[in-house]
């Protein structure tokens, strides 16, 4: 197996960041293409775990977030081979104290890259 063909990390890298301008945007539309459309698709994050992308989709259409603004940093994307990739990154915020951690697994879909899997913590 492969690891990290360059243009595969590229695709994911394009993934990665299309969810980022999407979160911090709160495009719920592009975040709910960007998931795995099925019920395995999981997410823990500091509200409590979330299963099944009609769950996610619904978590986060609950809740009115305005855009915001976050850093970035020790990002790093692994694929294995063409179809399956972890990207994990920190993350501060001008508002807020600590560094935030979030973890996703990506897999190539017949419809493109998506979040299989994804966790979402913060470190006061």
């Amino acid at each position: 197996m492969e690891i990290n063909i360059p243009e595969i990390v590229a695709e994911v890298t394009e993934a990665f960041m299309a969810y980022e301008k999407a979160l911090l945007a709160n495009d719920v539309d592009m975040i709910d293409e960007l998931f795995w459309n099925d019920d395995k698709t999981l997410r823990y994050g500091p509200n409590g775990t979330v299963v099944s992308h009609e769950a996610l989709s619904a978590f986060r259409r609950s809740h009115h977030i305005d855009p915001w603004v976050r850093t970035l940093k020790d990002t790093h994307i692994v694929t294995f081979g063409r179809d399956f990739a972890v990207a994990n990154t920190e993350s501060t915020r001008p508002t807020a104290d600590g560094i935030s951690r979030q973890s996703q697994t990506w897999a190539r879909m017949p419809e493109g890259w998506r979040i299989v899997s994804a966790h979402v913590s913060a470190q006061p």
